[in-house]
């Protein structure tokens, strides 16, 4: 009976490929064989800090990073954050295609669950949302990331450590210095029971590195000793 009603499920929701929506064919396809072919992942060179592309392998830091001091270690991302990426990734967070998710998060431990492994993180912590602003989306798509990951890596995920306490405008709204003001203070963290020293946080978007950067000051000023993330995509350097 289980089986029959999966079946039916699947030919009234047939899964779709995340990149250009087409109808799957096969149960264990994420991807189409077209979109695997042409969504390529962001490759070296890029910014030894936040992982944003470089001219050239000599360049060490981007523009946004050179003289500032950030919070975080360091930062990798996924994929560019551009054309039909960019338009898959504002479904999976505005249209509720929480599905996206795995394939995803799949991309996510395939690229660098090797070198987060070596690393042995304590917990990954998706980026929270204001808790108003996820009870209205019904999700948030930094927490389906960080889920399909930790269970591909056996990494435990933490939601209640940290915490949004200040409502925030979305920052693609806002200029560089308008973003800092913005999130100044925007994160807190509850008691650290179990004393996590390593912190992977994880998101969807990196920009200017201002939430990652709010976030990575409120875990270490709690104690943390080391903050990196992964972000499924990242912005070019202005």
């Amino acid at each position: 009976m289980i089986c029959f009603l999966e079946e039916m499920f699947r030919l009234l929701y047939p899964k779709r490929c995340p990149i250009c929506q087409v109808i799957l064919t096969k149960r264990s396809e994420q991807i189409c064989p077209v979109c695997r072919k042409k969504t390529v992942p962001l490759r070296e060179p890029v910014c030894k800090k936040c992982g944003k592309p470089v001219m050239d392998a000599q360049q060490e830091l981007c523009p946004d990073c050179y003289g500032k001091i950030h919070f975080f270690t360091k930062g990798r991302a996924v994929f560019l954050y551009e054309k039909e990426i960019k338009q898959s990734v504002y479904r999976f967070k505005f249209q509720n295609k929480r599905e996206y998710g795995e394939f995803y998060s799949s991309e996510m431990a395939r690229l660098f669950g090797k070198e987060i492994l070596a690393w042995k993180p304590d917990a990954l912590i998706p980026i929270p949302m204001y808790r108003r602003k996820q009870r209205r989306r019904g999700y948030n798509q930094a927490e389906v990331l960080a889920r399909g990951l930790g269970e591909k890596l056996s990494i435990p995920v933490n939601t209640t450590y940290l915490k949004r306490i200040k409502k925030t405008i979305p920052q693609k709204e806002l200029g560089k210095k308008e973003r800092e003001i913005n999130l100044k203070n925007a994160f807190k963290t509850s008691k650290n029971e179990v004393k996590l020293k390593k912190v992977l946080l994880i998101d969807d978007i990196y920009t200017t590195g201002v939430t990652m950067d709010e976030a990575a000051k409120a875990l270490l000023c709690d104690g943390v000793k080391e903050v990196r993330f992964l972000v499924l995509c990242t912005g070019k350097t202005d």
